[in-house]
């Protein structure tokens, strides 16, 4: 079991787990176990009919859920991303029988705290970054062959960094002195070559970010996750989505939007039932941001949005 050191506080809790269950004996997703505080939760609300199937990438996570859980029939986790939750719903003949999933994205504070995970510039360690061990290349092996144009894109892209050409320059030039391969040599190089810092940020903060996203692929794998938990819901199932920056919260809103209003291909002018439209999904809240207590216990939640929608067809 991970130790006490790296213990993570689970975000908008019973939030979540209030909006995602509606049936005690039905099938649920928690597609990003992390530490399992969601998980323990929807369990909670469980009958013995019920059932958790969760999903992880992280080889830590899987370890930490199967003895967490080993005693308990209605919890399985699968090793992957959750951009395969058809394939896995699919091997489990639930696919358009689950009542709910619950994406919580990001990191999860045990891998941010952990230096040999290399996600952060706070500890120095080796410049890994993948939440999936198992495959994959690590942000040191990314940084080494990348081209200079691509690594100012992902940093502007996914960084949303403006220095990102800058940055880019000063990388591709370190690299050619001596091999990029540590947490602390990657953000003193970025430090350096951020002119304007912002008050209360480490200047390598949306740098890491950006390589961190780019490494796992994680918007790409949010966007396929979020159209295989369409298919794999049935009707009057749950989506619930906690995003912790910009980017994700952008892709979340739009694929609500989208299937809300349905086909807006239609004439203008003209009646049509939502059958015709085709629309898929109908929002029920808007936005949750954390409260005052928890963002004052846990500063991790500021950045946290929940959105909800129930599938209709």
């Amino acid at each position: 079991m991970e130790s006490n050191s790296f213990k993570h506080v689970t975000v908008l809790l019973q939030e979540a787990v209030d909006a995602l269950i509606s049936d005690p004996a039905g099938f649920y997703v928690d597609g990003t176990f992390g530490r399992g505080g969601h998980s323990a939760k929807i369990l909670e609300g469980l009958s013995e009919e019920g059932h958790l199937m969760a999903i992880d990438k992280d080889l830590v996570a899987i370890d930490f859920a199967q003895q967490r859980f080993a005693d308990d029939a209605k919890f399985s986790i699968a090793h992957g991303s959750f951009s395969r939750i058809e394939e896995f719903t699919q091997s489990r003949d639930v696919h358009g029988k689950v009542q709910g999933v619950l994406l919580d994205l990001g990191v999860s504070s045990p891998q941010l705290d952990d230096p040999s995970r290399g996600f952060s510039f706070q500890n120095d360690g080796p410049l890994d970054m993948r939440m999936d061990t198992s495959c994959g290349e690590s942000a040191a092996q990314w940084l080494a062959h990348a081209s200079e144009k691509e690594i100012a894109d992902v940093l502007y892209t996914y960084g949303e960094e403006k220095f990102g050409r800058r940055m880019a320059r000063a990388v591709v030039a370190e690299r050619e002195i001596a091999p990029i391969e540590t947490t602390a040599r990657f953000a003193h190089i970025i430090k350096e070559a951020n002119p304007a810092w912002e008050k209360g940020k480490h200047p390598a903060t949306r740098a890491f970010q950006a390589v961190r996203i780019q490494v796992n692929q994680e918007l790409s794998d949010l966007e396929q996750c979020l159209d295989g938990a369409l298919e794999a819901l049935e009707v009057g199932g749950r989506l619930v989505v906690i995003s912790f920056h910009s980017l994700e919260d952008r892709i979340v809103k739009r694929f609500i939007r989208k299937h809300v209003k349905g086909d807006d291909h239609l004439l203008q002018g003209i009646p049509y039932t939502n059958d015709m439209l085709r629309c898929r999904l109908k929002d029920i809240s808007k936005k949750v941001k954390a409260s005052k207590g928890e963002v004052d216990e846990n500063p991790r939640s500021r950045s946290a949005v929940m959105r909800v929608c129930e599938k209709i067809a």
